[in-house]
């Protein structure tokens, strides 16, 4: 079957990049990229490349080039499944907030929605490709959906999961490790796998499409994002200890990461990690393991949580201990909110919890991200329930410049690694601020000794 007509359902993270770089790389393919959001496929159709919702270098120039051409944004969702032979599914997968494997499972009732609304929609043959980070054996689920709509048209599930990482996601799209595509042994399955194959061959070498059964792909993916996170984890438990001895996790993480068998990737220590897959896919991988009656090894994979949670809370508090212990009144800056640079995304990010813990010390935040707008800041602090929203709002407040989020200020928390953080007038910064003059640098950005010798009390993670 050769493909000339690609729906994906969700324009977020995953779906637009992936298919503004499939419309770039298959001029003969036409893309349509549906969302029942209204104001998020307004944002990605603003005359105004730059606006549209998501950052990341380099984006908005390839949208900008195929958007009209082979490239569309609707929320007609029904025409867009019609009119496909292959359908990316993209939406949201968030851990469960009730019911049985709450805080856990992956929360499928959107993946759900979509299977329905293709089974309805559909009067020919398509193939349907898992796009979003799923817990094991849901294409089964999707599958007999699909399979029990009595209208004789036949389905094939393919598992396509996406490594990207976000700040990096257009060079990762456009060069990738590897794409892994999973289906079904059978012929017609086979068939759509080549289908897809033929796809990513536009821009992808062959020998890096790598193709597997159904389950092998979905648990690939869980088992990729457990390994990255594990390694912050670990390097964070080693952070604690430096911290105590004469050592200095940087010179610990050079020295390991040498080693050929370790490598040097993913050795960075720092307030915790953040991103909308890591801590799920954990705990869908604890929560399958536990399904199985696997304890020892849901025990293992949710230690790798636990100690992420303890280092952004050891954070909070070192910044409560070394201000005099108590920040009650004082501003306290955060320069960035991201979960990571060059992202405005800034789900499970570290800042949420490290301000959560300030807030309800009393503290009032002073913040700055160049990506992120306080609503989104907001949401985040609303969505963990702790206090009502108008106690949120009169204890953070966002700025313009990092100058003015500064002045005044009693510490400075650095909680993304911005780039541009690096480069400000530090000595500026110090003669705005209270004294002593503290600065935590949650993200070992800084160099140490400059930031000594302007006058800050500067403290990073692992020295």
């Amino acid at each position: 079957m050769k493909i000339t007509n690609i729906c994906c359902i969700g324009a977020g993270y995953v779906g637009g990049p992936t298919m503004a770089i499939i419309a770039e790389k298959c001029p003969h393919i036409k893309v349509t990229v549906v969302d029942l959001n209204e104001k998020r496929i307004a944002d990605w159709n603003d005359p105004n490349i730059s606006k549209i919702p998501i950052y990341e270098p380099g984006l908005n120039e390839i949208v900008g080039k195929v958007r009209g051409k082979n490239l569309f944004f609707s929320t007609d969702v029904d025409k867009a499944i019609d009119e496909a032979q292959l359908i990316f599914i993209s939406v949201n997968t968030p851990t469960k907030t009730y019911g049985t494997g709450k805080g856990m499972a992956a929360d499928l009732k959107h993946i759900e929605l979509c299977a329905r609304q293709i089974a309805k929609v559909s009067k020919t043959d398509k193939i349907i490709v898992e796009k979003s980070t799923l817990p094991v054996r849901t294409a089964e689920a999707i599958k007999s959906i699909l399979d029990n709509t009595g209208n004789g048209v036949q389905f094939q599930i393919l598992s396509n999961p996406e490594f990207l990482a976000e700040g990096t996601a257009v060079q990762d799209l456009l060069n990738p490790d590897r794409v892994l595509i999973g289906g079904e042994t059978t012929q017609k399955g086979q068939e759509a796998i080549e289908a897809l194959v033929e796809v990513y061959a536009n821009w992808v070498p062959k020998d890096r499409i790598l193709k597997t059964n159904v389950w092998s792909s979905e648990l690939s993916k869980l088992t990729a994002n457990a390994f990255l996170a594990q390694r912050v984890s670990s390097i964070n438990a080693m952070s604690e200890l430096c911290e105590k001895t004469e050592a200095d996790i940087n010179e610990v993480a050079k020295a390991i990461g040498m080693d050929s068998r370790i490598g040097s990737k993913f050795l960075k220590a720092s307030v915790g990690f953040g991103g909308s897959c890591f801590q799920k896919d954990i705990l869908n991988l604890v929560y399958i393991c536990k399904a199985f009656g696997l304890n020892e090894v849901a025990d293992y994979w949710e230690q790798v949580i636990i100690m992420n949670d303890h280092q952004k809370r050891r954070f909070s508090k070192k910044i409560v201990q070394t201000l005099y212990n108590t920040v009650s009144g004082k501003k306290i800056t955060f320069l960035g909110w991201a979960f990571k640079k060059d992202t405005n995304d800034t789900r499970e990010s570290a800042a949420i919890y490290v301000a959560d813990d300030l807030i309800n010390e009393q503290a009032n935040i002073a913040l700055f991200d160049p990506q992120v707008t306080l609503t989104q800041v907001l949401s985040d602090l609303d969505y963990l329930e702790t206090r009502t929203s108008a106690q949120n709002e009169s204890n953070i407040q966002s700025f313009k410049t990092p100058y003015e989020a500064c002045e005044k200020s009693h510490a400075i928390a650095i909680l993304t690694e911005w780039d541009e953080f690096k480069e400000y007038d530090w000595k500026k910064i110090y003669d705005s601020m209270l004294k002593p003059a503290f600065v935590f640098d949650g993200r070992n950005l800084l160099d140490a000794k400059k930031m000594k010798e302007i006058g800050f009390v500067y403290q990073s993670i692992g020295s």
